[in-house]
């Protein structure tokens, strides 16, 4: 009988993540935790003959969050841009989860046009050892660069 070994799960510190914003490459070594989630939009759809609800696909929308360290002003930048020039800067952010003890070797998936939502301007907290900011985002578009590969077992 085959089972998933458990070097084969991917550890939550074995990767990488990267921005390229206005053509600049930022290292996004300050991540502590990135989640990017796609929703389907579903209509409901009734029919005669039938009782129930059906439900038919009828678009997507991609939604993330971040937690990062309080040690980088790139994003408070990006929003001084908004607020004062109305300029709003959509960019893209590339994951890569790849831990080399593991068999499945590395994913990496690349959300184009991120735009954030909200953006801490200044912190302070006499409680906190290490300053932290939560950001919401959008994306548009997702592309798989690299997938992983069946465990071996």
């Amino acid at each position: 009988m085959d089972f998933l070994r458990a070097r084969d799960i991917i550890s939550g510190q074995e990767g990488k993540a990267y921005a390229v914003i206005n053509g600049k490459q930022e290292e996004m070594f300050y991540v502590k935790n990135l989640e990017a989630t796609v929703e389907k939009n579903k209509a409901e759809v009734r029919v005669l003959g039938r009782r129930g609800v059906q439900h038919k696909a009828s678009g997507w929308s991609g939604t993330g969050s971040m937690t990062i360290y309080y040690v980088t002003s790139v994003f408070r930048e990006l929003m001084m841009k908004y607020i004062k020039d109305g300029i709003d800067t959509y960019f893209q952010i590339t994951v890569s989860n790849h831990d080399p003890s593991s068999s499945i070797g590395e994913q990496r998936v690349t959300l184009k046009n991120v735009n954030l939502n909200s953006v801490i301007m200044a912190s302070l907290d006499t409680e906190s050892d290490a300053l932290e900011e939560e950001m919401e985002f959008t994306f548009e578009d997702i592309l798989i660069e690299q997938a992983f590969q069946a465990p071996s077992l």
